[in-house]
Parts: C-alpha cells; sequence; structure tokens
C-alpha cells in the first residue's frame, strides 16, 4: 500500500475472497483483522468474491451493505476451481444482487473453451509462457462477456465486467449500454500497455506477462484505448497481483499452466496512463481523472467520500508534476516484488506530493506517511451501475 500511495492512489480497493467453508461475512472480517487493519498505508475498501457456488454462499449477497460492502465478483474461468461459476450461479447472484444495490462484477472467460485449448497446446509440445495467449484466445473472453450479459439481462440486474483486454468484449458492453441497459466495463494498465509479444520473451522473461485475461494484439490495444477515450469503457484498475518471478512465476517453468496468473501494477498505474496516454494525447488530463480517480470511487460506493475534491469529501489530493522524467524500474518500487512489468520503460510525469485525508504522506516519490493509518471505507449500495 505504500507503493500506491507514493503513485498517486489514496484508496485500494481490495478483494476479500470467502474462504471455503466460511460465510462472505466471516471471511470478511478475518481478512481485514489478520491482513489489514492496523497495517496499510492508505484507504480501503473491499470487494467479495465467491468461492462455493452454493445457495447459502449466494443469499449473503443481500446483505453485504451491511458490512460496508457493495460488490461481489464472481469468475467464469478457471474450470475445477473452487473459484469458478457456472452459468446457474452468476444468475442467482445477479438476482439476489438488485434489491441489495450490490454491484455483480464478473471475470469473463469461458472455462471449457480454455481447458480444451490448454489441453491442446501441452499435447502438441508448448509449454513456454506464450501458450498462455494461445490458450486464451479473444473468443474466449468474448463469448463470456456476451453471456454474462444475457443473464444480466434476464436479472434486469447490473453488470461490472472486470479486466476487459478484448475488442469484442468492449463492444458486446458499449452495445447492451447503449440499448439502455446498465452494463459497464473496465480495463487495465497492462492492457493498455502491453501485446502478446511480450509473452514471447526468451528465457522465461514471458512469465512475467501471464495475467488473465491474457494480453492481445496491437489492434485490440488500440480498440481499448478508444474505448476509454469514448466512455465505451468508464475505469481503468490496476488489478494489481503481485507474484514473484523467481519463486512463483518459475513454478510454470516446464508447463505455461502453472504460472499464477497475475501481474504487479497498483504503484505504477496512475504514471503509465500518464506518460502513454495523456503524454500521448490518447486521452486528456480530465478524462484522466475520471478514469483512474472519480469514476472507480463511483462504482465502487465511495463516492463522494472519495474519488473528488470538494466540500465534505476527504482531502485526498495528489499534486502531479507533469514535467518529471525517469524509467520504471523495480529498484525504487515500494511494490514488494522481485520485479516490475515496466522495467526500463520512459516516464513521463509523477505525482509530487500526496496528501490522504490531508495529511502528507508522498513526497517527490518517497513514502513519507505513517504506516497503518489507512482507514477503511465503507461503501454505500446502488453505485454507478444504478445510474
Amino acid at each position: 500500500t505504500g507503493a500506491a500511495v507514493v503513485g498517486g492512489t489514496t484508496t485500494v480497493i481490495d478483494f476479500a475472497n470467502q474462504e471455503i467453508g466460511k460465510s462472505m461475512t466471516d471471511s470478511v472480517r478475518d481478512y481485514r483483522a489478520n491482513k489489514i487493519d492496523g497495517i496499510t498505508c492508505c484507504d480501503y475498501s473491499l470487494h467479495t468474491v465467491i468461492f462455493e457456488s452454493k445457495d447459502e454462499i449466494i443469499n449473503e449477497i443481500e446483505k453485504l451493505p451491511e458490512i460496508g460492502i457493495s460488490t461481489c465478483k464472481l469468475f467464469m474461468a478457471y474450470k475445477g476451481h473452487p473459484q469458478h461459476c457456472d452459468d446457474d450461479t452468476v444468475l442467482k447472484a445477479l438476482q439476489k444482487s438488485v434489491g441489495a444495490g450490490v454491484t455483480v462484477m464478473t471475470h469473463c472467460e469461458n472455462a471449457d473453451m480454455i481447458d480444451t485449448l490448454q489441453k491442446e497446446c501441452l499435447a502438441n509440445g508448448m509449454t513456454e509462457p506464450y501458450g498462455h495467449a494461445v490458450s486464451r484466445p479473444p473468443v474466449v473472453e468474448v463469448e463470456a462477456t456476451e453471456r454474462a450479459i444475457s443473464l444480466a439481462k434476464l436479472a434486469k440486474a447490473p453488470l461490472y465486467v472486470a479486466h476487459v483486454t478484448a475488442k469484442g468484449a468492449m463492444e458486446a458492453i458499449r452495445d447492451a449500454y447503449a440499448d439502455g441497459y446498465p452494463i459497464f466495463g473496465e480495463t487495465c494498465t497492462h492492457y493498455l500497455t502491453f501485446t502478446t509479444d511480450n509473452l514471447a520473451k526468451p528465457n522465461f522473461e514471458g512469465a512475467k506477462y501471464v495475467c488473465s485475461p491474457a494480453l492481445r494484439s496491437q489492434e485490440h490495444l488500440d480498440a481499448l484505448w478508444g474505448a476509454v477515450k469514448k466512455g465505451y469503457l468508464n475505469a481503468i484498475s490496476s488489478d494489481h497481483c503481485g507474484f514473484n518471478w523467481k519463486d512463483n512465476k518459475h513454478q510454470g517453468k516446464d508447463n505455461f499452466v502453472n504460472i499464477p496468473n497475475g501481474a504487479p501494477g497498483m504503484g505504477d498505474r496512475m504514471n503509465v496512463i500518464w506518460t502513454y496516454g495523456v503524454e500521448t494525447g490518447k486521452i486528456s488530463r480530465q478524462k484522466y481523472v475520471e478514469l483512474c480517480c472519480t469514476n472507480p470511487a463511483k462504482i465502487n460506493g465511495i463516492y463522494p467520500q472519495k474519488g473528488v475534491v470538494a466540500p465534505g469529501s476527504d482531502a485526498d489530493i495528489v499534486i502531479f508534476d507533469p514535467e518529471y522524467e525517469g524509467v520504471f524500474t523495480n529498484a525504487d518500487s515500494l511494490q514488494g516484488v522481485d520485479y516490475s512489468t515496466y522495467e526500463g520503460m520512459k516516464q513521463k510525469g509523477r505525482p509530487d506530493k500526496v496528501f490522504l485525508r490531508g495529511e502528507l504522506v508522498a513526497d517527490c516519490g518517497k513514502y513519507v506517511g505513517r504506516s497503518g493509518t489507512g482507514q477503511f471505507v465503507s461503501a454505500k449500495p446502488f453505485g454507478l451501475c444504478y445510474e
């Protein structure tokens, strides 16, 4: 969380996974008590994640606002894993969410397609990280996104599609919204920066870019920039998932299926989007604030406490220096992992000073706050997805 603050993010929204055999409520309380409270450098809110497709778990969605949570994520990917949710679970979750004002978020990938393609890749001797992209082509994401949208329409519920990477998935979200449905989506820093070429890097370097959904070709990357500029996708998240390359990623050295999916980026998000979005003319400064700050706060039910500078809001203020020039490097990072996906890339601009609730917490790229002072931000139901 120190990396988040130095990078200009004052509030992190983390995932509190439902633990097998526990309720979502108990899982959240245990996660807060054991992993967050009294530790964080920034403020935080939480999403829940369903890990057991049982009615008693799904029924809890209605009570999430009572513990300050208004978002719940379901994974349509990962066949055979506890977090995989079938259509029945997704539909029931959407139905429960409507009256409670909880926003259901979906990870949209067709689990059966991926399972079949992974087996085919391995049978053909494709074990390197690039096999991750081959086994997760755009159609895998597009099909699942269209299916999730159909389920949301049936349930008459809003839907938020997380980490969109494929042009076709973006277009499905765009078209549903244009037809009057409360269907929204986001993309992530790395999907606006890297392509499948990164997965082909030699000496297992490609493993650093194994995340799900997979990286796409330049065509998709360009389409995503157009989508965030025009509002077809309304937020840019980090989807930070920090595995070490040396130990964790190398678990899949001989089989790409075993490479942990995820990339670090919490501390880089704001700087990467400024450097490769604002400075290149892809988005305006105003759109930058909207995508990286205001909309995420609205989507997650913490606006106007967060996401805006206004009377009555928290005094979270970033003073940005657009003239700064440097290089992204893990040597300067507080993300706590042994690599940076952006290593060696040029950086233009950075937060000069960061204030959290009026207190200076970062100055010239250094954390100067008091660790453990982060506070839980209770999310309100009926966020942006219900407008």
